[in-house]
């Protein structure tokens, strides 16, 4: 039967204060090495991964409250590089394609019986029906990268044997594990077995190239049943070949240098060797849509940093794929292919005398970003002051005496943000008594990283500036003498906090908001009654659960009065802000949102550019501390970039460390004007101090042409509805 393993580890999160980009060496291409093959060991037939796309960098928009970058270590990274994980993984991707016998196998054992070194182990798979073999072998204590060399004994078409039979050794070096295969079909041809690892195969003008790999300065052996004579390529860089002829086979010895070498031998097989570096950037692009891949529907191509897809019409060959500066490329296909263009553009090829096509591919543009200035700024807390008028659409009395929560508030009502169809991000609360009070006591919960800042009728009183792995925070806030209304007009208490994101599992129903808001009476040492607050009010996102943005959706935008306007949208009109100095730096406890249009970045067509921006803050400050400050830390602070209206990271240097921050092309306009957008709240009354600027990731000429994408409907731009939420 089947045997399925869904969500198996693709990388993982990056949690809050964890090392900038994540630990890559945690979950790399050592890992993919492993881990896959060891599941291949236990009969897995179908394993997806979890992820195969890192991203994002939401801090818990998308992904749990402890992560701020989800998923680090992903075979393709979130700026859509790829590298040695992404090649490892493909090494056994193409291998699995063409293994077909490896999806019907029985596990007949496994132990250090099979092999000449205790220290390695290997499990035996193998199909009932066409008796092909699959020895998997790893260190029997897994946990070690020892340096190990060893023979396997296997069973085969030809009787019991013990390989390689003629000098040298299978060697694992490191982490790593190697899948040694004995009576493994090559169309109509057999392999009996191969110490070097099968890459794939496919049938060209009814005779089969096979591609086999194993790292440089190792050594490998492959038989061929039906062979009896063959011949190697002959340059100074090519792997040294010997041939040992048997009754009904050929063995061929070698140890694999750099680069690739070809053996060809008398009954048509044609044998690739290849070191590792050769197997990352070798490619087998299907010619059919059909997902199994019939052994006659793919051509090989070696070189390209990556190649997305191949289609034969006549004998022409049209490569689509991706190549990272000036590249070598050799092409194996059916003999009627003379003529090959790499997207869309015919390349000039010379034909080798083992029958490949090699050619050249020219290094794609530079490209330079202009500066990231042109800056403006504005306040975006007026609902800190008095004369703020909140009766407006963006806010919804917080009036619910009763909650289905079944954690009960400490305090009523109920200030729970999901209550009022809030349910991500940002919330204000405003509080409103009328009597005299010494101060208030706030406990409020918004998960790992979140934090909050209090005024009371405009005044600053303090903020509780976050923790990596606190998500709950309290403390008692005094008011001073002279903020508070002794004229009978209502006192204003202004609640800013965010939230990381709800908490999984058993955490599920943990609130997000104020769990206990008491005031305090002046004399907190007699009997005297506390006051209490006369009502609540609350705001969020702008239109809470509505589709006032459809395309960006509710879960882009936080309830931060630029947001709810509409200030991060593209066509918003800035023309009567003040412009900002470049380091986007102000003092004063508050909110400000900076805010510039660039222009036209020009990409030439053909090219695909990756793009990052990068927040950097000035020194000085706690990274992880949990306690509040009103003190002089200009590193107490947080930020949220936003891209075209699009929300694209949030930095917070006082708990993380996470800077950088990738958008791709389509959220980024390529050939139009960009809306940049970045609202800084500062949680002491030091303010903040950081700088934006942005970089190219890698430039590679490409069959994306991202100077061409039709996405104009991913950018809807600021109307005037928005003011409403004013």
């Amino acid at each position: 039967m089947p045997f399925f393993m869904p969500e198996f580890q693709g990388g993982s999160y990056n949690p809050w204060d964890g090392p900038e980009g994540g630990c890559t060496e945690d979950t790399g291409a050592e890992f993919a090495n492993l881990f896959y093959r060891w599941n291949i060991a236990q009969r897995v037939t179908a394993m997806s991964l979890y992820m195969m796309y890192g991203g994002t960098n939401w801090g818990g928009l998308a992904a749990p409250v402890t992560a701020t970058s989800y998923d680090y270590s992903a075979p393709i990274s979130e700026d859509r590089s790829i590298g040695s994980k992404y090649y490892e993984t493909k090494l056994l991707a193409l291998f699995t394609r063409c293994a077909k016998d490896l999806t019907m196998t029985d596990r007949i054992d496994n132990g250090t019986q099979y092999t000449t070194n205790a220290a390695i182990s290997a499990t035996e798979l193998r199909n009932p029906e066409t008796n092909a073999a699959f020895y998997v072998t790893n260190h029997l204590d897994t946990t070690l990268g020892t340096d190990e060399s060893f023979k396997l004994h296997v069973d085969t078409s030809e009787g019991a044997l013990t390989i390689p039979k003629h000098g040298g050794a299978i060697r694992l070096n490191g982490h790593q594990s190697k899948i040694i295969v004995t009576d493994f079909r090559l169309g109509r041809e057999t392999l009996l077995y191969s110490t070097a690892e099968v890459l794939t195969y496919a049938v060209f003008d009814k005779k089969p190239t096979l591609v086999l790999w194993v790292p440089a300065g190792e050594s490998g052996e492959f038989a061929i049943k039906g062979a009896k004579r063959g011949s190697a390529t002959t340059c100074s860089d090519c792997s040294p070949v010997e041939f040992h002829r048997s009754k009904e086979s050929l063995t061929v010895s070698f140890t694999q240098a750099d680069g690739i070498s070809i053996v060809q031998l008398d009954n048509g097989v044609r044998v690739l060797l290849l070191d590792r570096p050769s197997a990352y950037t070798f490619w087998a692009p299907a010619l059919t849509d059909d997902p199994l891949v019939p052994e006659t529907e793919s051509v090989f191509v070696s070189g390209p940093y990556l190649v997305r897809s191949a289609k034969l019409s006549g004998s022409t060959l049209a490569l689509r794929g991706d190549s990272n500066g000036k590249t070598a490329i050799e092409v194996f296909a059916p003999k009627k292919v003379n003529k090959i263009t790499w997207n869309g553009r015919r390349i000039k090829v010379t034909k080798t005398r083992y029958g490949s096509l090699k050619a050249s591919l020219a290094s794609a543009p530079s490209i330079e970003l202009p500066a990231l200035d042109g800056w403006k700024v504005s306040d975006s807390l007026p609902e800190r002051l008095p004369a703020y008028d909140d009766s407006g659409a963006a806010w919804v009395d917080a009036d619910h005496m009763t909650t289905p929560n079944p954690h009960k508030p400490a305090t009523l009502p109920v200030l729970y943000a999901d209550e009022y169809g809030f349910h991500n991000g940002v919330r204000l609360w405003r509080g409103y008594f009328n009597s005299s009070a010494s101060g208030v006591f706030l406990n409020i919960q918004g998960g790992a990283a979140f934090g909050w800042s209090a005024y009371l009728n405009g005044h600053f009183l303090d903020s509780y500036l976050g923790d990596a792995s606190t998500n709950q925070a309290n403390g008692t806030l005094s008011f001073p003498d002279d903020t508070l209304n002794t004229d009978g007009t209502p006192n204003v208490l202004l609640v800013i906090h965010d939230d990381t994101g709800h908490d999984q599992t058993t955490g599920v129903l943990n609130p997000r908001g104020i769990l206990e808001a008491r005031l305090l009476p002046l004399d907190t040492e007699s009997d005297t009654e506390a006051p209490e607050f006369t009502h609540w009010r609350v705001a969020g996102t702008a239109g809470g659960e509505s589709d006032l943005d459809p395309v960006r959706g509710v879960y882009n935008e936080d309830g931060l009065f630029a947001e709810r306007v509409g200030w991060h949208l593209p066509g918003f009109d800035d023309d009567d802000w003040p412009a900002a100095n470049n380091s986007l730096s102000f003092t004063g406890a508050t909110v400000k949102f900076f805010r510039t249009v660039i222009p036209p970045l020009d990409i030439p067509q053909g090219v695909d550019v990756s793009i990052s921006f990068v927040f950097s803050a000035s020194s000085g400050g706690n990274s992880s501390s949990s306690s509040s400050s009103t003190g002089g830390n200009t590193r107490a602070f947080r930020a949220q970039l936003f891209v075209n209206g699009y929300q694209y990271g949030r930095f917070n240097p006082y708990v993380g460390n996470q800077i950088v921050y990738p958008v791709p092309p389509g959220i980024l306009d390529y050939n139009g004007e960009n809306t940049i957008g970045v609202a800084v709240w500062a949680q002491t009354e030091a303010g903040a101090s950081l700088e934006l600027d942005w970089r190219v990731n890698y430039v590679v000429d490409s069959s994306l042409d991202v100077a061409n994408l039709d996405v104009g409907g991913l950018r809807p731009e600021w109307e005037e509805e928005r003011l409403s939420f004013a």
